[in-house]
């Protein structure tokens, strides 16, 4: 298993501190909304060479631990 500690770091001097792959300027918001339209995630490695299939291992690892530990949720409205 992947660790994404291993893959994913904050730098207040890098994109304002949100989560990168380590050595890039790759968000991992980038990463997700390429997803959430539709690329694959062969598309996402050739169109980015210096990303490897653990970076995107450790992206989903990321996310899930994130929605897990309650950081992130979903807003409902009340009808």
């Amino acid at each position: 298993m992947v660790k994404w500690q291993d893959h994913i770091i904050t730098d207040s001097n890098v994109l304002l501190g949100k989560p990168t792959i380590k050595g890039t300027r790759i968000s991992i918001e980038f990463i997700l909304e390429r997803l959430a339209n539709g690329w694959s995630e062969d598309q996402i490695l050739e169109n980015y060479p210096r990303l490897s299939n653990d970076d995107l291992k450790a992206v989903h690892a990321f996310t899930y631990e994130a929605f897990k530990d309650g950081l992130l949720f979903m807003k409902t409205k009340r009808a």
